[in-house]
């Protein structure tokens, strides 16, 4: 198989923007730089027509806005497999917004495939072995690898012929407008807007007290401005359980610092000096301006409710199994404490239940009443 093209230039972009609007279906991917740069970006994308294959470089300053409206348009449908990072990441570096999505893997999930990943559902309909080695790599180094560019042309090129096979499968079994639900769904997902103190995005920090989560507040800013510096992710500069055991910890002196479970002297050598004042910043702190973990209203307990979501909780595993489908993907954890709570007595009730959808409340509605009521 002959290399892609790599279009590179803003009117080379745009003509093929023209190209794409002449077709019913496109399938979409793109490669990005999460695991080796500090902020990460789209660094690769790949477009399969019916006719060919193409890859975008958006890192050679190419404009992008001509994608916007057939990517934009309902009439064209756009086949990803596991979109939701890639939506993310289309909206926030090009502001590429998506309608008509398809995906393969979710459509693998509600077909009830106990392996749904690309390398694996490639490899039970076509045969075809992915090399996993350029799923960890760096696509924003310059120039590609032969053997990058082929991995990056093979995650597209078998996407139409496997939406023939997958959703004849939805269809026979009656799933389809389950999928077109959660995919129309899906479209809509954004990456959160970072607001707020950085320990209330940190695993692990609702354990600490006042003083050690200003500690933790003051590792985490310094954490961040040396793998900008770095051009590093946050986790290659120190890991998120190290940085934990030192705001427990608060050492105020390297021997100190040298006892704390889990900190290497590697880690030691090369940020102590840093590491200390940043601690010993937060240990000055008076007491009145230490932060505080929000904490929600506790409920207590109520009984009755806990034993309707257990109630439900087995129903649901009943239902998965008839379904051959995977509990969570059928209803999640979150869904069914939602349902014990509310304690819907009618249709009606459930309509008014927001976080169901339309498919669940079809499909699972007479079982989720019959098991409340």
């Amino acid at each position: 198989m002959s290399l892609p093209p790599i279009l590179i230039t803003t009117e080379q972009v745009a003509e093929f923007a023209d190209e794409l609007n002449r077709y019913p279906v496109i399938a979409v991917d793109l490669e990005a730089d999460s695991m080796h740069n500090y902020q990460e970006k789209v660094c690769l994308l790949q477009f399969t027509t019916p006719d060919r294959t193409v890859l975008i470089d958006p890192l050679a300053g190419a404009d992008l806005s001509s994608l916007r409206p057939l990517m934009a348009n309902r009439q064209i449908r756009k086949i990803f497999h596991a979109a939701d990072y890639d939506i993310r990441c289309l909206a926030r570096d090009f502001d590429i917004e998506i309608d008509g999505l398809f995906d393969t893997m979710i459509t693998s999930q509600f077909l009830g495939e106990a392996k749904f990943g690309l390398a694996d559902v490639l490899r039970k309909y076509f045969s075809v072995e992915l090399d996993k080695q350029y799923q960890r790599a760096d696509w924003s180094k310059r120039p590609l690898s032969e053997p990058m560019i082929r991995y990056a042309a093979a995650d597209t090129s078998y996407l139409h012929e496997l939406v023939e096979i997958l959703e004849a499968k939805l269809v026979e079994i009656g799933r389809l407008e389950w999928v077109q639900e959660e995919c129309a769904l899906l479209e809509k997902v954004r990456f959160a807007t970072r607001q707020g103190a950085m320990f209330l995005r940190f695993k692990g920090a609702g354990t600490l007290s006042r003083r050690q989560l200003a500690v933790l507040e003051n590792l985490l800013h310094w954490r961040d401005a040396e793998a900008q510096r770095r051009d590093r992710p946050l986790y290659k500069v120190f890991g998120n359980k190290e940085l934990l055991e030192l705001a427990r910890a608060m050492p105020e002196t390297s021997s100190q610092l040298a006892n704390v479970a889990g900190v290497s002297s590697r880690l030691i050598d090369r940020f102590g000096r840093k590491i200390l004042p940043a601690i010993t910043a937060a240990l000055n702190l008076s007491d009145e301006v230490l932060p505080i973990y929000p904490r929600g209203e506790r409920r207590a307990k109520d009984p009755q409710i806990e034993k309707r979501l257990i109630r439900l909780k087995e129903w649901r595993k009943s239902a998965a199994a008839g379904l051959a489908l995977d509990p969570g993907v059928l209803i999640n954890n979150t869904m069914l404490e939602e349902l014990a709570r509310r304690h819907p007595a009618t249709a009606a009730d459930l309509a008014e239940i927001e976080i169901l959808k339309n498919w669940q409340r079809q499909v699972l509605g007479d079982g989720i009443l019959q098991t409340l009521n």
